[in-house]
């Protein structure tokens, strides 16, 4: 299977059925798919004792780095095949601490596609639907070079 000669809803429903291995991000910090759509993903996240600060609470940066996926992945299952995207801006506001241990539930949705730029929203809530942070994400669209 050749990832880029898929589109990006397809590729994304590859790693959710496990017949593409995700991205080694995913071993890093655990996530994984739970659905995905056209313009919508949600994955499911865990922080452990791997992730986190100083003080011992779960480090800013995994909350950064689950959003930044599902806006990102919201934006790449709108793309055909061969085309990529990268994150431009990344604004993330930290409600509440990230609970260790204990599983997650991150959405991502696109705002707006354009022929260069992508926007969307994520968020990063408990199981009970308790709000633990939000972002914002422009990611620019990159087309193949002919």
């Amino acid at each position: 299977m050749n990832v880029h000669e898929m589109t990006g809803l397809a590729l994304l429903q590859a790693m959710a059925s496990g017949e593409l291995p995700y991205a080694s991000i995913a071993v890093t910090i655990p996530m994984t798919i739970t659905s995905v759509s056209e313009g919508k993903v949600v994955f499911s996240a865990k922080a452990d004792d791997n992730h986190l600060n100083p003080l011992g609470g779960v480090h800013g940066g995994f909350a950064a780095t689950v959003l930044d996926t599902v806006t990102g992945c919201a934006v790449h299952s709108l793309l055909d095949a061969g085309v990529g995207y990268g994150t431009i801006d990344l604004n993330i506001k930290m409600i509440r601490p990230i609970p260790k241990n204990e599983s997650l539930i991150a959405e991502g949705q696109v705002i707006n596609l354009s022929k260069s730029l992508g926007i969307s929203e994520g968020t990063l809530k408990t199981q009970a639907g308790k709000l633990l942070a939000t972002a914002t994400a422009t990611c620019m669209i990159i087309k193949p070079s002919n």
